[in-house]
This record gives C-alpha cells, sequence and structure tokens, in this order.
C-alpha cells in the first residue's frame, strides 16, 4: 500500500491558510523554515498523527515544489523512501532524483507548447498586477505570485483558454498561480513508485487542480472543504469530500487516511 499526499493546504498551511489555535489550544508546530522565518505549520494533533502513520505506513510527498523546496520541509517521523516534486517531473528516492524518470518527462514535454510561450501567457495574465512575481522552474513550468484582488475572472478565463490550446493546465492556489504542462502528472510518477514497491493499493489527497489526476488514480481519495476542488465541488464516487478548512482538514486528512489503512490492511489488499 501506498499513502500518496499533497502538501500545501492539504497537510501543511501558512499561517493566513492555517487559521487560529482554539483557546487553550497549543500552538501550531512549525515544518518550514525560510530566512529564519517560520512559512509552514501543522497543528499539534496533525503532527501527531502523521507521525504515526509514517512509522507504520509508507508515505509519500506529492508536491509541485521544486526538490530545493521540499527539501525545506521537516515532516515528523521517519523521512519518506520516495517523493514526488515538480508535479511529477521529478522522482526522489532516497532523496535522489531518479535520471531515468526525468529523461522521460523530457520526452513527454515535447508534446506541449514550449516553456517561453507559457512564461509569456502568464507575463499577459500578470498584466495590471505591479505586485505579481514571477518564477520559472527551469525546463519544467511556471508560476507566479499574485495579488488576488487584482487578479480577474477574465484574466484567469483568458489564460486557461490559452492552456487548453497549448496543452497547459492552470491552477490558482491562494496567491500562487501555476501554469504547468498537462503531461507532468502527479499520479504517473505515484503509478511508477506503485510498480517499483510492489503496491496494489494506492490512497491519497490533494485539494487542488493540479491534484485530479492523482486523486483520479488513487483506489481511494480525499480532498479538504477549501481549495479549488471544493470550491467546483469536485468530487468522484471513491473520493471522500470533507467539510473541514484550514489546519483542521489536516488533521481529518491524517485521520482519514489511518482508518482507511487499517481497513486495507485488514482485509489484506494492500
Amino acid at each position: 500500500m501506498l499513502i500518496a499526499t499533497d502538501l500545501d493546504r492539504t497537510l501543511v498551511y501558512s499561517l493566513a491558510a492555517a487559521g487560529e489555535p482554539r483557546p487553550g489550544e497549543p500552538g501550531w508546530v512549525v515544518v518550514e523554515h525560510l530566512d529564519g522565518r517560520a512559512i509552514s505549520h501543522m497543528s499539534v494533533l496533525g503532527a501527531g498523527r502523521y507521525e504515526a502513520l509514517a512509522r507504520r505506513w509508507p508515505v509519500i510527498p506529492v508536491t509541485t515544489r521544486t526538490p530545493a523546496q521540499l527539501a525545506r520541509i521537516r515532516l515528523p517521523g521517519p523521512p519518506a523512501r520516495h517523493a514526488v516534486a515538480a508535479n511529477g517531473a521529478v522522482l526522489l528516492e532516497d532523496g535522489e532524483a531518479d535520471p531515468a524518470w526525468a529523461e522521460s518527462v523530457a520526452a513527454a514535454l515535447t508534446n506541449v507548447a514550449p516553456l517561453a510561450e507559457a512564461q509569456e501567457a502568464l507575463a499577459r495574465a500578470c498584466t495590471g498586477d505591479p505586485t505579481a512575481r514571477r518564477h520559472t522552474v527551469p525546463g519544467l513550468f511556471c508560476y507566479a505570485v499574485v495579488d488576488r484582488p487584482a487578479f480577474t475572472d477574465e484574466r484567469l478565463d483568458a489564460l486557461r483558454a490559452w492552456g487548453a490550446s497549448a496543452g497547459w493546465g492552470v491552477s490558482l492556489q491562494g496567491r500562487k498561480l501555476y501554469l504547468v504542462p498537462v503531461v507532468l502528472a502527479k499520479s504517473a510518477a505515484v503509478a511508477e513508485v506503485a510498480r517499483r514497491t510492489g503496491a496494489t493499493t494506492v490512497l491519497a489527497a490533494g485539494d487542488s487542480l493540479l491534484d485530479t489526476d492523482l486523486l483520479e488514480f488513487a483506489h481511494l481519495a480525499v480532498r479538504p472543504g477549501h481549495g479549488e476542488l471544493a470550491d467546483r465541488g469536485w468530487t468522484r464516487p471513491h473520493v471522500t469530500a470533507l467539510t473541514a478548512t484550514g489546519i483542521r482538514a489536516g488533521e481529518e486528512v491524517l485521520a482519514w487516511f489511518s482508518a482507511r489503512a487499517a481497513e486495507v490492511t485488514a482485509t489484506g489488499a494492500g
């Protein structure tokens, strides 16, 4: 069995996305620092649930973060043997990128519009937002940190229309606007890990449009009550849609994983 989970706004949260601790509740557990600042958190309950889960079953972080950004995360419990970064473009095993997987990804990227065209489309979408900060993951995809009130639905629709014709997907997560080739799929990398490990059951969690293929691929999946998928009312018969939001949703995702993993183990299916 494999447990494949998105990180940001699924398990770990910025202070803005987390919500406030309840009266008398301990403060959040910091799981990521950047330039000396605490930027990602879990609740004490969530951290304990994650550690218990990771000590019993294989958990695979599956993220759109680059490998360097993923390396900043310090989740409780044992380190993951496998991880998926850059939205499926990088398959990590014991912290090292798999070169054969990188070659297969490079070949797939020849089937979509070039990255330079995507950068131009993203720049057009950010016109009118002087605070927008655009970034590129070399050879793979691009994204921007935008001012949400200034970023209109019309601009988002125009970017999606370009993406639909060019083979690129669009995802707006908080203030981050991603433009990612559709051939970069989290599910493909997770399927490769399942093949290598002999896993027959995959459990998954995610909150954004970039997680859709992963949730559809999994045998059972769960999503929080916030995020792009919740906003669209997206679900499938095998996907549990939680109502909890913020850091509480992270706690419930982990409780769901533990319960489903125990059921799978008891039946011998995983």
